[in-house]
Parts: structure tokens; sequence; C-alpha cells
């Protein structure tokens, strides 16, 4: 089932499913009791460009801080439960936008009905959430293992356990670390549910092999029309996931606005520091996030001018000095120490 198709489903003051704009969501680090850390935390990653925030709840205490953190943030809140259906209810009740599950650990039938109920009357999501690393052993004895059939089959039965119940406000979540298991998992289930899917590749890893893993799978189940909000799951700062996230899906055509910027990978005729300069523009250009157009950084001014005749702008290193490149023709000669600033100066022309 591509995103054009799936159900549209509202989650606080967004919508997803049904072609809408895929979403990025990220999730705090902090302790959700302390409000003070986590409503900074989720100001930042809004500014960073989250759409939509999950924290966790392992206790009473922080599903009561929900109804401050709530009142000080702009974006949809999600409540991420485990095991105690009591804690479901009390997010719900505090505010949250969506609740995550998995209704296999929640508790009896009983208590999953209560939990329904109780987003049925709030008129909230769930999200029904199965991880490779949570499946059933029976479905593992059943497939000879963890794979791609079982993750489906998992998740597919408890969304059967809440429709039963008549209830079809849902979203369904499918993880592996296993980035090729992964995709085939979403492959399958988009063919057999029109639910929206949050997407992710779990436990990624770090900044470096975490990017590499979730561009590729996230890359890969995008490009095949399936999902409708993804995280991309780092461990370290949760803004570096935002970042990424927004990246794939502006490299896919799937998000527009924002500087794009493009930049050699240095040779022997480099002759400025370019690897420094890159980050200094990356970093820069964030502040015309409005403006939607591409950047080039290149090492020197044999093939600078060419390879950035694509670019709206850009700046090719000589020796002490600089090209400034405007729609492939060059403006100007800059001295290095200035390339920056006047970069800068014609983005905030082009406002």
């Amino acid at each position: 089932m591509s995103r054009e198709r799936t159900r549209v489903i509202r989650i606080g003051d967004r919508v997803i499913g049904g072609g809408n704009p895929v979403l990025i969501q990220s999730m705090c680090n902090t302790k959700t009791q302390d409000v003070e850390a986590t409503v900074g935390q989720i100001k930042a990653l809004t500014e960073a460009g989250c759409d939509i925030i999950r924290v966790a709840v392992p206790d009473m205490e922080a599903a009561e801080a929900l109804k401050q953190i709530k009142k000080q943030i702009s974006i949809p809140l999600v409540a991420d439960i485990h095991f105690d259906y009591r804690l479901a209810i009390a997010s719900i009740e505090s505010g949250a936008d969506k609740i995550r599950i998995n209704p296999g650990n929640i508790g009896s039938a009983d208590r999953v009905r209560a939990v329904v109920e109780k987003a049925r009357e709030y008129d909230i999501p769930i999200r029904v959430g199965v991880n490779s690393g949570s499946l059933e052993k029976n479905l593992i004895e059943k497939y000879g293992g963890v794979t791609a059939e079982g993750i489906v089959e998992s998740a597919l039965h408890k969304v059967r356990m809440i429709e039963e119940l008549g209830y079809e406000n849902l979203v369904i979540s499918i993880k592996s670390s296993d980035v090729l298991m992964c995709i085939k998992a979403h492959q399958l289930i988009a063919g057999q549910s029109d639910y929206p899917l949050h997407v992710g590749i779990t436990e990624a890893g770090t900044l470096a092999s975490g990017t590499v893993k979730s561009s590729v799978g996230l890359g890969i189940i995008l490009y095949e029309g399936i999902g409708d909000t993804i995280r991309v799951s780092l461990t370290g700062d949760p803004v570096e996931e935002v970042k990424t996230a927004k990246l794939i899906l502006k490299t896919l055509g799937l998000r527009k606005g924002g500087v794009e910027v493009v930049s050699c990978p240095t040779c022997g005729r480099t002759r400025i520091d370019l690897i420094s300069l890159a980050n200094q523009v990356e970093k820069m250009v964030s502040e015309f996030d409005h403006l939607d157009i591409k950047v080039a950084v290149m090492g020197c001014v044999v093939n600078g001018p060419g390879e950035a005749r694509e670019a709206d702008l850009g700046i090719a290193g000589g020796i002490g000095e600089g090209l400034l490149i405007k729609k492939g023709e060059v403006i100007r000669k800059v001295p290095e120490d200035e390339l920056l600033n006047a970069l800068k100066e014609e983005l905030i022309k082009m406002q």
C-alpha cells in the first residue's frame, strides 16, 4: 500500500497518510519527569525541523509531567508505553496526542480494552509497535528465526486485537536493526494493510554508522512509496536525527525548502581549507532554511565554476582567494578569509 493510499490519521494538529507529506519524528533522551530539560530539548528539535516528538513514560510521575510539557511545546506529543497499561491511560488523560504501545506486553485483554476505550474517549491514535528484538517465541519457531514475515505477522495480529475492539485509529511501526530485514518487512506489510506506517531502522548506531544504515534503509523504503512518518534512530543528540531525516527526505524529493549544500571531495588541486569551509557553510546556511536553493563549495578554480554551474550560488577556492559564483557565472574574486561572508551577503539578498 503506497503512502498515497494509506488511511488519513490525525496526530494533534498534524495529519499523516493519504499522500500527506512524510513527517519527521524524534524521541527525547531526557528524563520525562524533568519538565524543563524535556521542554528545552523539544524546542531545539522543533527548531531543527522535528514534526512529532515522542517521550518515554516509565512511571506515573512521567505521565503526570506530560501535562506541563504539553503546555509549552508546539508539536504533537507521543507517549511511549511499555508493560503498564495504567501509564497509557494516565498519559492520554495528561494530553498525549498519540500513544505507542505493544499490545502483547501491555497485559491481559481487559487491560488492552481499557487502553483502547480511553484512546476512543479522547479520539487519539494508537501506534502499534513491534520490534524484531521482541518477536514472540511461537513466531520465531514458526519461521525458524527472526524474519520479516514473523515481524509482519506479529504486527498484524496486534492490529487485529485492537480492530476487534472496534477501534481503527491506528499507526503501525515495525522495526529491526537489520536493514534488509526491515526493508522486506515494510514491503510485505504495505501489501497487507492500509494503515499509515511509521518507519525507522531501530538501534541504528552512532552518528556515522547510524546515518548510513538509516539512509540506506529509509531511502529504499521511502523511494518505493512506503512510509508516512520516519525516525532516524541515532545514539547521540536527537537534533542530529532530525537533520539526517530532513536530508533523506530532501534527497528523495519528498521535502522542499532549505539550502542544500554540495561540496567537492577535495584533491591535490585544493588550495584552501575546504573541509573547514564546507562545514562552516553548512552551519551558516541553517539560518536560511526558508530558501529553496543549492549552494556549491568547490576546492579549486580549475573545475569549480563548471562543477558549480547547477547550483544557485557557489564559491571556489584558489591560492589565498576564491571565486563567488552565481548561476554558473563568476561574480567576483574574494579574499579567502572573506568567502564565507560574501556568500552570506548573497543569501541575504535572495531572501
